[in-house]
């Protein structure tokens, strides 16, 4: 399967980074292509411009977009599956991620009028986290970042949508932290190996 993995993460030696190069890994030895946008690596720009705000909206899809706009929507062309790698903070992905969906998913292209953007085979969200999944889950904060990953953000622009959480990765508890790294590395290894399973 061809897959577009969108990953965003400031620093190089991170967890999440871990996570990228372990999840690429396995999609290569799984037998599927692969590119990255690296959204810090492309330093890309995640605020809207006047003209881009215009565009949106008053849904004028006539007119142009940016080039790395364009270049993005590309590769989700060339794409069969989509993968989002990032932290989490403050329950949600971080700004430039989610800037990036604020101007790669444009009117007329993944939204009215009449989309052009094709459905997706699978759509993956990989969300590493502080927290462990029983804290997120007990403060409502594991159906929030689901709902608005999965029920807004990816919708039904894929056939199968996925969110895993690699939680428990916090600094606070490096005992805990120590236990878990290895297997989340591993789960990682094995979601892009069997991706699209």
């Amino acid at each position: 399967m061809k897959v577009f993995v969108v990953y965003c993460h400031p620093h190089a030696e991170s967890f999440t980074h871990q996570v990228l190069e372990r999840f690429t890994a396995g999609l290569r030895d799984g037998g599927h292509e692969v590119r990255i946008s690296d959204l810090y690596a492309m330093d890309f720009r995640t605020d809207l411009t006047e003209e881009e705000y215009l565009r949106e909206t008053f849904y004028r899809a006539d007119l142009p977009l940016a080039l790395d706009v364009a270049a993005e929507q590309e590769k989700i062309e060339w794409c069969e599956g989509i993968v989002f790698i990032y932290p989490v903070f403050w329950t949600e992905a971080p700004a430039k991620l989610v800037g990036w969906f604020d101007r790669v998913w444009t009117t007329g292209y993944a939204y009215t009028p009449e989309p052009t953007m094709k459905k997706l085979k699978k759509a993956l969200c990989i969300a590493c986290a502080g927290k462990t999944l029983d804290a997120l889950e007990e403060t409502g904060e594991l159906q929030a970042m689901e709902t608005v990953m999965l029920g807004d953000r990816i919708r039904e622009r894929a056939e199968q949508k996925q969110m895993l959480v690699l939680d428990g990765i916090t600094h606070w508890n490096e005992s805990q932290r120590e236990i878990l790294l290895p297997r989340h590395l591993e789960t990682a290894y094995c979601a892009g190996r069997d991706f699209g399973v």
